[in-house]
């Protein structure tokens, strides 16, 4: 694997730093976790779609697009407004 050089603000080095540290790891190793936690608009589509296809097919329930806006809504609630979330 070969390294690459992320440029950023010092202020936001700087709260990456504190943030890898509470968690007792590296900043390396929190953009790393982040990169690959982070689900692209269209992933989050195939994996609603894939839940969809799996919830109609083991338990005999089809899930409408108004049911999946209501409990997007329910996340963002639960959750706060953070991205990836509920969407």
């Amino acid at each position: 694997m070969s390294d690459a050089m992320i440029r950023v603000p010092s202020e936001v080095r700087d709260r990456l730093a504190v943030i890898a540290e509470s968690r007792g790891t590296s900043i390396r190793s929190l953009v790393q976790e982040f990169a690959e936690a982070t689900l692209t608009e269209e992933e989050r589509r195939e994996r609603a779609e894939a839940t969809r296809a799996y919830l109609a097919e083991h338990f005999g329930v089809d899930v409408t697009d108004e049911e999946s806006a209501a409990m997007g809504r329910r996340l963002r609630d639960a959750f706060g407004d953070r991205p990836g979330v509920g969407a």
